[in-house]
């Protein structure tokens, strides 16, 4: 389909390119600015707004009266237009073919002409026997009308007259042929056509004069037949293919340009690249729509492949056994659990047997079939998530009947409800004498989880996993569950899975757990797996069998991968070994192009551009501090900061320092964590280097509402940026009259530094911001101690020291703008 630019298209129109966009966007038609294109429809409907009316119905209501005018009045109008041309070139007459003028009128015109008025030649004419074409009543009509035409006509086409008596040596076709179109049409419109014809319209004045009228006529409906715009209308783009991240000379390649042009028009952007940079889809579509390039975005290769090879059709499809995650606080009873449902479902003949520990296992009951993921606690969960690995179908929340609810409850309740997976309450220790299930319910239907009984739509199980109660009825609940929910999957299609857990055994090799979603796994079935393909050598179940097929929802582990992947990676059989050896290349690719060009995380500092470009909609926070009562504060002074834009939701919340799983958590659900008083663990910190996750700690509650509030509008410009010298553990205390607290330490990592600032974190939690007052080693003062060697240190005007305390020199750095 041919489609065109609004900016030619108001040029063409002779309109400006706003009032193109207003009435585009009045009539519903999405347009980002005067660079977009338009379709056929959206094109047909503004020549129709903006083009003149009037334009076109002079020449043909005039068509008529022009022979008329003609007819009657030709001797008039030979007699006193050509008289000023003839002056001007003098050509010598040539004899003429058609009898109706005479040549004894054309010899007087020549003479006489140049130096009388109009009305002189007439009477010559009139003696000279051309009285009979018209009377003296007629002319003394049209004389006043020939001449004013004839005065528009010199001043509106000169340079017309001057190139058409160039060539030709019949200066008399011209003048005729010119007044023939200022009889008929307005002086603008004579203007526009004669200088858009003035090149070819010689040609056809050095024939005979026997097509002067058909010359004329064409002449006169000629912006019907061939408009101004033809050329525009069929305009088209090249339309070029990218995919989601494509380096810089590829682009260039593309484009037809050289790689030089694509940085110009980046820096154009504000953005700094070279030649092997990778960019992302909608700023290579910005410089692709710059450049005159029609953008279409495709799919890789390898996803093409596939996954569009073969139809997964509805009536191939069979229920599939349900995949159950126990989730839960520390000592609550999950391992407990596991074991008990384990144990309740071995038969004789295998209980001799060796029991396979692999992450994962199947438990067959009288009609079915539940798969259970032994993984460590919810921080797995959520890095498969994070992964895009959606496999849990149902969540078990294990919670203790004489604890209550604690922690990492509430963060598993989090995690359940960002992945969108159903949660079943799996009440335990009922047979402790201080058990009170009824606050356990109360206080997890405080939480969002209501039971059945009382209205909601979470179910309850109260059972013992020590003595054995209550586990069938567990076990029927999650049956009904995993019925209502209808889960299936396709046996007839090629094997895909989600990798549990992955190690380096020393006998076998690399060796993956893996959970097949799709399709049936054999042996001998060649695979990719992240970047690694390989072929299937063996296939092992939870009960350490040896297993020729695995279908859905079937844990097994998998021998006969080159290298250990990632956990959440997808396991994906393809047709032929030569063809999983292309995709692996492929995969390695695209996975360094990825990582090149990996998207931004949210961040404070450009949370106001990502609003602005519709990015996101909703900001998750992640708000951890040192009192409940911060929290509460906290989160009521960013609701109030919400806007028709930009939503905030608290994804989590908790007392306590900043741990590895808070990291994870805003990983996989884009957070920003947010810490007042406190401060994260080492792990946590690197972890939160690696994944590009933003952390904001505070000491006063104003300074976190005013940046979360300057960050939405788009004015926070960060001006200092904190550098983390090292780590000291505080190992001895030693108190010194007239001194203070001396404390013995040694440094752990990094480095520290006299006189530089330094926070005591005590549990994760920051009790003292200040500056280090004096650091010796041994008896010697000195400036500063490395890694490995041990020191005493003086805090200013903190006396408070304990043992196990960690001191964090750091310094603030300006960033240069």
């Amino acid at each position: 389909m041919a489609r065109i630019r609004i900016n030619k298209l108001a040029v063409e129109l002779n309109v400006q390119n706003d009032q193109i966009i207003d009435a585009l966007q009045k009539k519903n038609v999405t347009v980002k600015n005067f660079m977009s294109s338009i379709d056929e429809e959206a094109t047909a409907y503004i020549r129709e707004l903006f083009s003149p009316k009037g334009a076109k119905k002079p020449a043909a209501t005039t068509a008529k009266p022009k022979a008329k005018a003609k007819s009657k009045a030709k001797a008039k109008a030979n007699v006193k237009f050509q008289s000023p041309a003839r002056k001007r070139v003098e050509p010598e007459p040539e004899p003429e073919e058609k009898p109706a003028p005479p040549p004894e009128v054309k010899e007087q015109k020549v003479q006489k002409g140049p130096k009388e008025s109009a009305n002189k030649p007439v009477k010559e004419k009139s003696s000279g026997g051309v009285s009979e074409l018209t009377t003296l009543e007629s002319l003394r009509k049209a004389a006043p009308k020939i001449t004013t035409l004839k005065r528009n006509v010199n001043k509106a086409l000169p340079k017309p007259i001057k190139l058409e008596l160039d060539e030709p040596q019949k200066p008399v076709k011209k003048t005729s042929l010119k007044i023939i179109k200022t009889e008929d049409k307005p002086h603008f419109e004579t203007k526009k056509l004669v200088h858009q014809k003035s090149k070819p319209k010689p040609v056809h004045v050095e024939q005979s004069k026997t097509q002067k009228r058909k010359k004329a006529k064409a002449i006169i409906e000629e912006p019907k037949i061939v408009e101004p715009v033809g050329d525009a209308q069929q305009e088209t783009f090249e339309v070029v293919q990218l995919t989601d991240n494509i380096p810089v000379r590829d682009l260039a390649e593309k484009l037809k340009c050289t790689a030089n042009n694509i940085i110009k028009e980046l820096m154009l952007f504000g953005i700094m690249s070279n030649i092997n940079q990778c960019l992302d889809f909608d700023l290579a579509c910005k410089v692709a729509d710059k450049l005159g390039f029609e953008v279409e975005r495709v799919q890789k290769a390898s996803d093409l492949d596939f996954e569009e090879d073969e139809q997964d059709l509805e009536a191939d499809r069979t229920l599939r056994p349900a995949i159950v995650t126990i989730m839960g606080h520390v000592d609550h009873g999950k391992t407990s659990l596991l074991d008990a449902i384990h144990k309740t479902n071995v038969t004789q003949g295998e209980a001799g047997g060796i029991t396979q520990h692999i992450g994962a296992y199947q438990v067959q009951l009288k009609h079915s079939a539940i798969t259970f993921l032994d993984t460590p606690g919810h921080e797995a969960f959520t890095a498969m998530r994070a992964r895009g690995a959606q496999v849990t179908d149902i969540v078990v929340l294990v919670v203790a009947a004489d604890d209550g609810i604690k922690p990492q409850t509430k963060e598993a309740i989090d995690h359940a409800n960002a992945a969108g997976v159903p949660i079943m309450v799996a009440i335990n220790k009922i047979d402790k004498p201080d058990a009170n299930p009824a606050e356990v319910k109360k206080q997890l239907a405080n939480l969002g989880l209501l039971p059945e009984e009382w209205g909601g739509q979470t179910i309850y199980s109260e059972i013992s996993a020590l003595v054995g109660t209550g586990i069938e009825h567990l076990l029927e609940v999650i049956t009904l569950q995993a019925e209502i929910m209808e889960l299936k999957a396709n046996n007839h299609i090629r094997a895909k899975g989600t990798v549990i857990e992955s190690k380096l055994d020393r006998g076998r090799g690399p060796v993956a757990t893996v959970i097949v979603q799709q399709g049936v796994l054999s042996v001998g079935d060649p695979f990719i797996v992240g970047p690694y393909f390989g072929k299937v050598r063996s296939l092992i179940n939870d009960k350490g069998h040896k297993l020729k097929k695995a279908g859905p929802s079937t844990p097994v582990e998998v021998i006969g991968i080159p290298s250990v992947p990632n956990p959440g990676e997808q396991f994906i059989v393809v047709n032929d070994e030569k063809k999983a050896r292309q995709f692996s290349l492929m995969r390695i690719q695209e996975k360094r192009e990825s990582h090149l060009a990996e998207s931004t995380r949210v961040t404070m500092d450009d949370l106001h551009q990502q609003i602005s470009e519709g990015k996101i909609q909703q900001l998750n926070l992640i708000i951890k501090a040192d009192v409940q009562g911060s929290i509460h504060a906290i989160e009521e002074s960013f609701t109030k900061l919400e806007s028709e834009l930009i939503k905030i939701k608290t994804i989590h919340a908790g007392v306590g320092g900043i741990t590895e799983s808070d990291v994870l958590l805003a990983s996989a659900s884009n957070a920003i964590i947010i810490g007042f008083s406190v401060r994260p663990t080492d792990k946590a910190s690197q972890l939160a280097a690696r994944e590009e996750v933003d952390i904001r700690l505070y000491s006063i509650i104003y300074e976190a509402i005013n940046d979360m509030k300057l960050a939405m509008d788009g004015m926070l410009e960060p001006k200092f940026k904190e550098v983390i010298l090292g780590k000291v553990e505080v190992r001895e205390v030693f108190t010194v009259p007239k001194v203070g607290t001396i404390a013995g330490c040694k440094v752990a990592s990094g480095k520290v530094e006299k006189n530089v600032q330094a926070r005591l974190i005590r549990d994760n939690v920051v009790v003292y911001d200040g500056k280090i007052l004096s650091l010796r080693r041994f008896k010697d003062d000195v400036k500063e101690v490395q890694s490995g060697y041990e020191c005493g240190l003086c805090l200013d005007k903190f006396q408070d020291l304990k043992q196990g305390d960690i001191v964090e020199p750091y310094m603030l750095e300006e960033i240069t703008r």
